[in-house]
This record gives C-alpha cells, structure tokens and sequence, in this order.
C-alpha cells in the first residue's frame, strides 16, 4: 500500500515557513515583531522557519516530480505533511495569536481593569489546542496529513523521554515520595470506585473494566492497554475513550483558573493536575497552560503522572484476575505475560535520560530544577540592594550568620547559605523588599547549564507540537460517545477525583512546595 498521498500542500508550507525565517532574518518585520514583543524570539524563528521550511521543500519536490513507490520510506514521508501542519499551526499562534492575545489584554487591563488574556491564562499551548480542534471539527484534517496527525502522540512521549534529563536524584527523591502515596491512594480509589459504580448500575463486566482504567490510571492508553485482558468491545472502548476525552478537555480549560483563583505555587499545581486530570496528555497540556514559559510546572506535573502510569500494569493484573473471577469464559491469565506486555516503554526512556543526568552527563549531578549551584558566576547584588538587607533581622544564629556572609560578599557564597537564606525569605515577619532582593540573591547563584537549556528549549517544542496535534484529533463526535451510564459514572470519578486531589495538595502545602 502506498501512503503517501500527492498535494502541493506540503511544497506551498514548506515555502510559507522558509519565507518567513527569511523575512524575519532581513528584519523586514522588524517593527512588527517589537510591536508584539516577539523579536526576543527572532533567533529561534529563523532556526526553526529555516529547517522546517526545507524539509517541507524538499518533500513536497520529490512528492511533485517522483512517484512513491510501496515500502517504509513512502510511510515514512507520508507523516511529513501532517507534521508541518501541527508546527505551521504552532507558528502561528506561538509567534502570531498569543503575542496578539496579550496586546489586546493589556489593552483591556488599562481600559477596564481586566486583562483578560493574563487572566484566563491564553497563551500558544492553549491556543494551538483550540485551533487543531477548529481544524478537525469545522474544516476536518486532509487526507494527506492523516498520517502526520497520528505521529502527534510519539511527540508528547519524546518530550516525556526528554523530561528525564532535567531531573536530578535528589529532586525526584524529594517530589516522587508524595506522588507515590497520593497516586496510589488516588489511581486505586478510583479504579474500585469505577468497579463498584459499575456493578451497581449494572453495565457489563468488560465496560466496567476498560472504564475503571482510564479514570484511574491514564486515559486512553490505559483504556486500550486494559481491554484486551477484559475482552472489551469497541463499542465500549469508544465509550470510555469518549468519556476520558470529554472530562480530559474539561478539566484541560478548568483546572489552570481555578489554580490562579487558589494562588498555587507551580509545584502544588504540577501534583493536582499530575493526579487529578484523568489522560496524561491533558494533563501535559494544564500544566503548559499554567505556566507557557517555563517548565517547573510540566516537571512536577510529569512526575505524578509517571508515577501513576507505572502503576498501570498493576490495575491491568487486578483487572485481569477481577475479569477472570466473573466471567466463566474468561480464559486464564499469564501475570509475568501481562507486566512485560502492558509496561509503557516510553518510561524506560525516561529512566535512562534520568539516570544519565545524575551521574552528570547533561549537568552536574546534583543541580536542581536543571540548575547548578556556581556562585563564581553569580552577579554581585548593588550597593543598593545591600542596603535593604540591613532591614533583616533573622533570629537564628546560623540564619544570621548567612546573612552576614551576603552582605560582605554581595553574593550567595554556599548551597547551605542558600537554604538558610530561602528560610528567611519565607519568614512571615520578612520585609517585602528584602525578600525580593533575597529571590534575586538565589536566582544568581544558580546557572542553567547551556544542555539543560537546549533541552528545555526542544521539550517545549514536542510539546507544543504533540498538544495541537492532540487537538485535531479531539472531534465532537468522540466526545458525544459518552453518553449514557458510562458518563454517569466518569462524571461522579472524575469529581470526585479532581477535587479529592485538590483537598490532598493543599493539606500537603508546606510539604510539596520546596
């Protein structure tokens, strides 16, 4: 079968993108990117304009002038189309739409008191979403960039693979001992509430299966990873994947607000939306949405979701054994068949970039938040700001002592300094200003290391891409598939999970927050 499919699409994006890395390189938009306040963002612009620009050239030529022939390359190029879709959608609402967004809520900030586009949290993530499920429910995905679309789910698991080496030991120590105990509580609460909501409105046994999965594990991966085992229909596997999208979408837009109304750090958000957002991709796109520039949210919020994805071939062997005990023609299960046949591999890579990120390979070993302590580097504080230390006044010794040792070197001198000196900054009785100048003094003593930063860069970048493609495949008519019991039943989980979490994170405040 051949699957590439001939359009002059792909050639007509390829020179859209190069065009416009050119245009922006001549700074013949000059003005209207400071307009925006994107020209910050020129450089990569240009980078990326440029080489997806000539990757969409030189595959729209060879669609135009040779023919495809059966075989993995045409597969192969055939995904190339949809994927210069997704980034031609990311260009223009990463560098266009939220740029425009923040303008015109500025704007309404001066002229009503509301900014809007702050507020609401609209930003190229949430934008590239809106704008692929546009796509497939208004003008539906073309034929040619079907196959581009689908490779949108291999970019949320590549940025999750790349998210391993950013992380450190002690950092995943200090976040993973909660995600354990929230997630299990959480995932197993509600996989045998779903069970036993499913007994008690009387749907079938393999519709109570597939259904308790996705609302406790993952969404549509543990949807389809559990029907085999509870010999699932499509039928009711379309239902429960409907009801996972539809609550998935929902809490997508809901939980970033209400997040901003409770003043949440990025840390407690990052384990409510790790643990309360019912498929791993929405709960990837809530966190991006929370906080578009950075990713100390997307950290967190993937270490619970990691968490809870690695319990899933524990709830498909409960499943399993739950099935095989109720149903007489259920066949007998191989337990070891199931964990190495049900284990999510992207994980391992994870792992592996985890690993080689704490022996020191991509920073060293023991940086935080993919920052190393280096205060040779640090820029010393103004005389200014050294004055307004003088207002702090800590009460115990060594607090003192750290403070003192700032004040003469005009620089945080150790990692123990550091920490004391954080604790002051979050003393009640801290003056505003020194606190500020105290961030600014923590902020200088650690530097990104320049891998760490490319990784950043790159893993925003799958992201984004794999969210808008997420969108196009987001349609109207799959959600409508929740009707009736199932959605019932998603309805008081999804709830009932999505507020449980929210109750547990801010009893755990002090504990979660670093």
């Amino acid at each position: 079968m051949v699957y590439t499919k001939k359009t002059p699409w792909v050639l007509i994006i390829g020179v859209i993108m190069f065009v416009y890395a050119w245009m922006v390189q001549q700074q013949f938009i000059a003005g209207l990117l400071k307009t925006l306040e994107t020209d910050k963002l020129a450089g990569e612009m240009v980078t990326m304009g440029y080489m997806f620009g000539i990757i969409g050239i030189a595959v729209g030529l060879w669609q135009h002038f040779i023919k495809p022939k059966e075989g993995h390359l045409d597969y192969y190029l055939s995904t190339i189309g949809g994927a210069l879709l997704i980034l031609l959608c990311v260009f223009v609402v990463k560098y266009g739409a939220e740029p425009i967004f923040k303008v015109w809520g500025a704007a309404a900030g001066k002229a009503i008191g509301w900014d809007f586009a702050k507020t609401l949290g609209i930003n190229y993530i949430l934008l590239g979403i809106i704008v692929g499920m546009i796509v497939v429910n208004v003008f539906k995905v073309p034929g040619w960039a079907e196959n581009g679309v689908r490779l949108s789910r291999l970019g949320l698991k590549t940025g999750v693979i790349l998210l391993g080496a950013l992380y450190s030991a002690a950092e995943l120590a200090e976040y993973s001992k909660w995600s354990v105990g929230l997630i299990f509580f959480f995932v197993l609460g509600s996989v045998g509430l779903t069970l036993w909501l499913g007994r008690l409105r009387k749907i079938p046994t393999s519709m109570a299966g597939v259904l308790s999965a996705g609302l406790g594990v993952c969404g549509v991966s543990a949807t389809v990873a559990s029907a085999p085992v509870v010999n699932a229909k499509s039928s009711e596997i379309a239902y429960s994947i409907g009801t996972i999208l539809m609550w998935g979408v929902l809490m997508m837009f809901i939980f970033p607000p209400v997040g901003r109304a409770l003043g949440m750090s990025y840390e407690q958000f990052g384990a409510w939306a790790g643990t309360g957002i019912l498929n791993s991709a929405q709960v990837a796109a809530a966190a991006l949405i929370y906080q578009p520039n950075g990713i100390e949210t997307l950290k967190v919020a993937e270490i619970f979701n990691i968490t809870r994805i690695l319990v899933l071939p524990i709830i498909v062997l409960w499943l399993a054994v739950w099935y095989v005990e109720r149903e007489q023609t259920a066949a007998k299960v191989n337990l070891l068949q199931v964990i190495i046949g049900k284990f999510p591999l992207f994980v391992l890579g994870f792992i592996v970039l985890f690993l080689l990120s704490t022996t020191g390979m991509f920073s060293p070993p023991h940086h935080e938040h993919g920052k190393y302590f280096a205060d040779a580097k640090a820029k010393l504080l103004k005389d200014e700001e050294v004055a307004v230390l003088q207002k702090a006044s800590p009460q115990r010794p060594d607090q003192k002592e750290a403070m003192a040792r700032l004040i003469a070197n005009k620089r945080v001198m150790s990692k123990d300094d550091d920490i004391l000196l954080r604790g002051v900054e979050k003393l009640k009785e801290t003056p505003k200003d020194v606190k500020g100048v105290l961030k600014d003094a923590h902020k200088n003593a650690w530097k990104t290391s320049p891998r760490i930063q490319w990784f950043r860069d790159l893993i925003v970048w799958f992201f984004a891409f794999g969210l808008t493609g997420l969108g196009m495949q987001i349609t109207f008519k799959s959600i409508a598939q929740a009707g009736g019991q199932p959605l019932i039943i998603g309805t008081v989980v999804g709830t009932l999970k999505a507020v449980g979490a929210l109750v547990a994170v801010i009893l755990l405040k002090g504990l979660i927050n670093p």
